[in-house]
């Protein structure tokens, strides 16, 4: 699995860092950095959460 954001869409409103902060960060200048774009499996409950929690549907994910 490899995560995927619209930046044109992501408000970085830190929803996705709430649920997997071991993924998504919000930084001090607003804007939301990828930390780890091919995460473990055992993340994916983590990240099939915060793509369907987006409020913008910024993130998605691709099967690679």
């Amino acid at each position: 699995m490899r995560i995927v954001v619209d930046f044109d869409l992501c408000e970085s409103n830190a929803v996705c860092m709430d649920i997997a902060p071991e993924v998504f960060e919000v930084r001090d200048d607003d804007f939301l950095y990828i930390l780890d774009d091919r995460p473990p499996d055992e993340l994916r409950p983590k990240v099939e959460e915060a793509v369907r929690r987006c409020p913008k549907q910024a993130i998605s994910i691709a099967e690679d």
